[in-house]
């Protein structure tokens, strides 16, 4: 079962009722006006469904919109041939917006509401980041829109973020300093509710652990061999064992990448990919440690040798409760989505193969209360957060209920339920970069709120440290 887009009629049904102004309203009629548009680029990087810094056809459909629009774009910044930032406007304040594109490996799912992988897919955008990437394009386009009627001094920019899961795009682009400039950044991301809820994240860090041994035939000369995926096992039940004993809000996940290719031959090379999460970045390194400690303890006592290469690291999302609150007034006036009779039986349909769903169906039209919490995810938002005042707010771009990185969150990416998520985000995020541009008051708090949170003699730490980005992590 598929979903059609629905018309520019039904979408200006969806628009919320509760525009405080006329100039306010305008500005979402303009953003509903490019729905197409946005659904468009939407859908067409669903099918790419291109992984971490191999975004190079997603990448280059976001910067031929801007560029078409009159956004001057620099490419292949930080290092990276898929990240870019795009300006418009002249002098200050600026205003950022970030986009995001990279789908996430192993999850196919076509754009239906039962199990469907699509034959020859290798990965699926079971985070919404197509939606991110287009909806923050929507919202750069029409704030380019209203600093050009309005002739109110400013510049937006508008900065592709690649390789978010697990590549820590956004950090290489902190640590070349190209948000040194910037006022505030505006960002937000898919979800199955409308919240502007003040959420900090986890901090992590990444690493692929390899371990080297000694090839031999496992029957006929097995004392001869070392093997690296016992070394893998080992370092894997150690580090299960440390659960026990790791603060409660700790996250400790891994894969195995590679264990060897028959039963009869030794493995002389194994890997297993690790992440480590914590809600400050100090509890983090304290966890790492032990985890590098381990590594060393398996090599040792398995005969083989291990070295490991940090894949990607990010620091907390760092909340300023001055802009979130401004976020979620700006939320509220426009509301949530309103589904279509197609839209509610493929919501009704999904609904069906969720356990336990946290939301109801019908939550997608409220905006959830506002709050101040800890998320357990993390982004590398987090690290732009630390450079320039931060706020973000999630859209309900999926059925009630859809948990993150799930094939539910890939079907719904695909269809209109999805774009409408992305249309509730690029008006709040219009919203709220124009009320930046008009209130200096407001910006000059937000920055009082960031100095003081970070603290007077704080220093940028990077928790991936030096290293070049991992062009090829997703190969």
């Amino acid at each position: 079962m598929r979903l059609l887009a629905p018309s520019l009629a039904a979408l200006a049904l969806t628009a919320c009722a509760h525009a405080q102004s006329k100039g306010d309203q305008a500005v979402i009629d303009s953003v509903d006006a490019r729905y197409e548009q946005t659904a468009a680029i939407a859908k067409q990087i669903w099918d790419w469904a291109e992984v971490g810094y191999q975004e190079d056809k997603s990448s280059g459909l976001l910067q031929s919109t801007l560029k078409d629009a009159g956004f001057t774009v620099e490419a292949g910044v930080a290092g990276i041939p898929t990240a870019f930032v795009a300006s418009y406007g002249s002098g200050g304040p600026i205003i950022a917006v970030l986009a995001e594109f990279d789908a996430l490996p192993g999850i196919n799912q076509d754009a239906s509401p039962d199990r469907s992988p699509i034959e020859g897919k290798a990965a699926g955008h079971a985070c919404g980041h197509n939606l991110f990437g287009a909806g923050s394009v929507g919202a750069a386009l029409a704030i380019r829109d209203w600093l050009e009627e309005t002739g109110t001094p400013g510049t937006i920019r508008l900065y592709g973020t690649p390789a978010e899961e697990g590549g820590s795009g956004k950090v290489y682009m902190v640590r070349e300093g190209l948000f040194d400039d910037v006022d505030i950044a505006l960002h937000w991301h898919a979800d199955d509710e409308n919240s502007a809820a003040a959420r900090t994240t986890l901090a992590n860090r990444s690493a692929k652990f390899r371990f080297h041994g000694v090839s031999a035939h496992a029957a006929g000369a097995p004392e001869r061999g070392r093997s690296a995926l016992d070394g893998v096992e080992s370092f894997n039940y150690m580090v299960n064992m440390m659960r026990e004993h790791v603060p409660q809000d700790a996250r400790i996940h891994y894969v195995i990448t590679k264990g060897g290719i028959a039963p009869n031959v030794v493995p002389d090379f194994a890997e297993v990919f690790y992440y480590a999460r914590y809600p400050n970045a100090e509890g983090v390194e304290e966890i790492w440690t032990r985890m590098e400690d381990a590594a060393r303890g398996a090599a040792l006592g398995t005969g083989t040798k291990v070295d490991w290469e940090i894949i990607h690291g990010n620091n907390p999302l760092l909340i300023n409760e001055t802009l979130a609150k401004m976020m979620d007034e700006k939320l509220r006036e426009v509301g949530g989505i309103t589904y279509t009779p197609a839209e509610q039986e493929f919501a009704e349909e999904i609904y069906k193969s969720f356990d336990k769903p946290g939301l109801a169906l019908g939550s997608q039209s409220e905006v959830q209360p506002y709050s101040v919490k800890l998320g357990y995810g993390s982004t590398d938002v987090g690290d732009v957060s630390y450079a320039v005042p931060t706020v973000g707010m999630r859209a309900a771009t999926w059925v009630p209920g859809t948990a993150a990185h799930s094939w539910q969150a890939v079907a719904a990416s695909g269809t209109s339920i999805g774009y409408k998520g992305a249309q509730v985000a690029a008006k709040t995020l219009t919203l709220a970069a124009i009320e930046l541009y008009k209130d200096p008051k407001l910006r000059k708090a937000a920055r009082d709120e960031f100095d003081a949170a970070r603290g007077e003699n704080y220093e940028y730490k990077s928790l991936l440290g030096d290293r070049k980005p991992p062009l090829d992590y997703r190969e």
